[in-house]
C-alpha cells in the first residue's frame, strides 16, 4: 500500500468515526435532506462482537456483543458509502453512509466545512469537558518524610 492510499484511509477512518460518534439528532440538523440515492444494503441492525485487552497490550478476549447498524449506498454518480452507528438508529445508518459517499466526491470540501467540522468542534468540546470535569477529581498522592526516617 502506498503512503497515500495509507493518509486516504486514515482519513476515511477519522471521518467515519466522527460521524459514527455524532449525536443522530444534530446529524439531522445539519443534513435533513439525503441526495439521490440507491440503497445497496438497505440500514439492518445485528450485533457485533467486542474484544479488549488487558493493559491495551495483553491477549485479546470476548468483552460481549454490542448491537450495530449498518447501511451501503450508491449516490446517483456512482460513488459507494458505507456506515456504521451504534445502537438501533437507522436514520443515523443511512446518513452515515450518504456522508461516507459524499467524502469520496467533488462536495467533500463543502461537507467537511458544512457538517465534519462542525460535529468534530462539538466532539471536541464534550471531550475537554469530560477531561476537565475529571481533572476536578484528580488526587496526588505524595510521601512526606518523617522525622524517624531520617
Amino acid at each position: 500500500m502506498t503512503e497515500g492510499a495509507n493518509t486516504g484511509q486514515r482519513e476515511r477512518q477519522i471521518w467515519m468515526s466522527a460521524i459514527a460518534k455524532a449525536n443522530p439528532a444534530r446529524l439531522e440538523e445539519l443534513m435533513p435532506d439525503l441526495p439521490p440515492l440507491t440503497c445497496l444494503r438497505p440500514p439492518e441492525v445485528g450485533a457485533v462482537m467486542v474484544q479488549g485487552r488487558i493493559g491495551a497490550t495483553g491477549a485479546p478476549f470476548n468483552l460481549g456483543e454490542m448491537t450495530v447498524t449498518r447501511c451501503s449506498v450508491r449516490l446517483s454518480d456512482g460513488t459507494v458509502g458505507h456506515g456504521y452507528a451504534q445502537g438501533r438508529d437507522k436514520p443515523h445508518a443511512l446518513r452515515a453512509a450518504v456522508l461516507d459517499a459524499l467524502m469520496q466526491t467533488d462536495q467533500a470540501a463543502q461537507v467537511r466545512t458544512r457538517i465534519l467540522d462542525v460535529l468534530t468542534a462539538k466532539a471536541e468540546l464534550a471531550r475537554a469537558l469530560r477531561a476537565e470535569k475529571a481533572a476536578a477529581t484528580k488526587v496526588d498522592f505524595f510521601t512526606m518524610v518523617r522525622g524517624e526516617d531520617a
